[in-house]
């Protein structure tokens, strides 16, 4: 998978990665920042998402579209697509442009609007990414859940960084009889739930 990344997906990584740097350091309002994962996390991600059982993947939260392209690298060896959810005009441009530019397009199902409202239409759902705003984080569990496959991940970003606004939902989850989990200390931290 990593052996074989384009130069056009390494050309657009490049780019978000720097952008991304740029962004943290200057001032840019945080909702239009990228708040993109660290190559390292994408590297996770992909392994993770290969590693899943067959079913629907789905991403919430695609920004400039840095995590799709981790995980487009995964469903390209499974023939397969990943949705990806986008509220924000600005980002959804930008993810197009990368899709476009990363030459991806035939993976990636680019959706424009409410995750939450469009989630009801999904079911079997191999592997979840969730980087949305971290408040949603809870609600989108208790849709998700229910939807995973047997083996099916949930994986949730800023577990770390977000500890005290993702509590209710990370608690929660600790408890529900539905899902194994474990924090993984990778980037800012990421929630993996897996589905009994």
């Amino acid at each position: 998978m990593f052996h074989t990344i384009t130069p056009e997906i390494k050309a657009r990584m490049l780019f978000l990665e720097e952008k991304d740097q740029r962004d943290r350091k200057d001032g840019t309002p945080r909702m239009q920042r990228l708040r993109q994962i660290p190559p390292e996390t994408g590297k996770f991600l992909s392994i993770m998402a290969a590693s899943s059982p067959r079913g629907t993947m789905i991403e919430i939260g695609t920004s400039a579209g840095y995590s799709t392209l981790w995980l487009s690298l995964a469903v390209k060896l499974r023939n397969q697509k990943i949705i990806t959810f986008e509220l924000l005009e600005e980002k959804i441009e930008m993810a197009k442009e990368t899709f476009r530019l990363s030459l991806v397009e035939r993976f990636v199902d680019l959706r424009e609007g409410d995750a939450l409202k469009n989630l009801d239409l999904i079911n079997d759902i191999g592997f979840c990414f969730l980087d949305c705003e971290k408040e949603l984080y809870f609600e989108c569990y208790k849709k998700i859940i229910p939807k995973l496959v047997k083996g099916g991940l949930l994986v949730c970003d800023n577990a770390i960084n977000h500890r005290e606004t993702l509590a209710t939902m990370m608690n929660y989850a600790k408890k529900d009889q539905r899902v194994d989990v474990v924090l993984v200390p990778i980037g800012k931290g990421e929630f993996v739930c897996r589905k009994v």
